[in-house]
């Protein structure tokens, strides 16, 4: 196979850093001023803000809004080479990874692709539900979404439409919790207006999770009141509770109940990203990759995994650290500096978590945080989960325009993004040439 071409060879040692997400673009932010030549690789060419997929999910805010150009990043920084590649297969013994653009040799690799939805198995799930792990899987579920309530308006059978409007979102997590939220308060506010033919005191949001509480992981006061908040907005949460199969239409429950809804959004779980050429025993739980307390990947020297694919074992994580974008971080600042102590022969410093809180938001001034020494509710929690994530997106201009899209949605009661937007099938540009 060939080799990726424009890069060129050097004296440096080169670190190539597979993935341009929380981990991966703070690794190779801290090392561009190094010594050493940077050469990032992402299937996409942005980065991409997790946290709020699920508002562009529901029509809050654009996509560019929660995205930035990689390049961008990295203009004017020679030591910093990026390309859009898919990683395929890494050869330790050379030194190599395959990507679908060629191959490409490393001095230090370091892996920092995340994770994916993990459906445990279950190939309808797979096949008839809508995750949200990506920007283009957050606007296909907007797709959905916004598709069915267009079916709903010229369906004759009132239970057929009704199950068009219905909502099942599995997993209780912050994800689950916040996107459940959103779909809630549309559902009083926005939605009536846009199709007022429809009768959405039928439509019904129903939060499943499988264990015995909403945010596992908050506080028990935190967990308390976000089940709270959304039974106050007319979620519907059922804790202990899991999906046994879902055929598109119907979701079939553990207790051999059933939910129809033509929507079923899965939140339930993940899994680490597959990588090729790695020695079984290097794989952990969940497909995650088992590392040191330095982040090295076990049974390598010079291989690293950092954020959701690490799994590090200790004592007080004994199934890894959260799966969350401040371990990521934390990871991925701990990993420079002991980068730039191996050029220096300094020995390493183990990474240790430090937690600063957890914060998530159920709607309109409803909100927990969790934070150290002190944990809060309401207003003055939806305040800070507002700022801290506005100040964690990348761009001035991102943070003006996601400012602007909350501020007016908060005066207005209203969104303007309820766009749906798809690609053109091959028959439709077949159709357009004949015309």
């Amino acid at each position: 196979m060939k080799t990726i071409a424009n890069i060129p060879d050097t004296r440096q040692q080169r670190i190539v850093i597979v993935g341009g997400g929380f981990a991966g673009l703070k690794l190779a932010q801290s090392l561009r001023k190094s010594n050493y030549q940077i050469v990032l690789v992402d299937k996409n060419n942005y980065h991409q803000f997790q946290p709020l997929f699920y508002q562009v999910a529901t029509a809050g805010l654009e996509p560019s809004a929660i995205s930035f150009p990689l390049r961008k990043i990295f203009q004017e920084q020679p030591n910093v080479h990026f390309r859009v590649a898919s990683l395929e297969n890494v050869d330790a013994d050379n030194q190599t990874i395959t990507t679908d653009i060629g191959q490409l040799h490393y001095d230090f690799l370091v892996l920092a692709i995340g994770a994916r939805t993990n459906f445990f198995g279950n190939q309808n799930l797979r096949r008839h539900s809508v995750p949200m792990k990506s920007l283009g899987e957050a606007i296909n579920l907007r797709n959905t979404i916004l598709g069915n309530f267009e079916l709903a308006l010229n369906e004759p059978d009132p239970d057929k439409a009704a199950s068009l409007l219905n909502i099942v979102i599995v997993g209780g997590g912050p994800t689950g919790v916040e996107l459940a939220g959103a779909l809630a308060e549309m559902k009083k506010y926005i939605l009536p207006k846009d199709y007022p033919e429809l009768d959405f005191s039928k439509m019904q949001i129903h939060l499943l999770e499988a264990s015995s509480k909403v945010l596992n992981g908050y506080s028990e006061r935190s967990s308390r009141k976000g089940k709270e908040y959304l039974e106050r907005l007319g979620v519907k949460v059922l804790l202990d509770t899991y999906v046994k199969d879902y055929d598109g239409h119907k979701a079939l429950l553990a207790n051999d109940e059933t939910l129809s809804a033509e929507n079923l959004i899965w939140t339930a779980g993940v899994r680490g990203n597959e990588v090729g050429g790695l020695l079984p025993g290097a794989f952990g739980k969940g497909s995650r990759l088992l590392v040191d307390e330095f982040n090295k990947l076990k049974g390598y020297q010079n291989i690293f995994v950092i954020g959701d694919l690490a799994l590090m074992q200790t004592e007080e994580f004994p199934n890894g650290h959260p799966q969350v974008a401040t371990v990521a971080i934390q990871q991925a600042g701990n990993l420079s500096k002991n980068l730039l102590r191996l050029e220096k022969g300094q020995p390493l410093k183990p990474y240790r978590f430090f937690n600063k809180g957890s914060l998530a938001t159920v709607g309109r001034n409803l909100a927990v945080a969790d934070l150290p020494g002190i944990r809060f509710t309401g207003f003055l929690a939806w305040m800070l989960w507002l700022i801290v994530h506005l100040m964690e997106i990348l761009g001035v201009k991102n943070r003006l325009f996601v400012f602007i899209n909350w501020a007016w949605s908060y005066f207005t009661y209203d969104q303007s993004l309820r766009l749906m937007i798809r690609p053109k099938g091959k028959e439709e540009e077949e159709g357009e040439l004949v015309a």
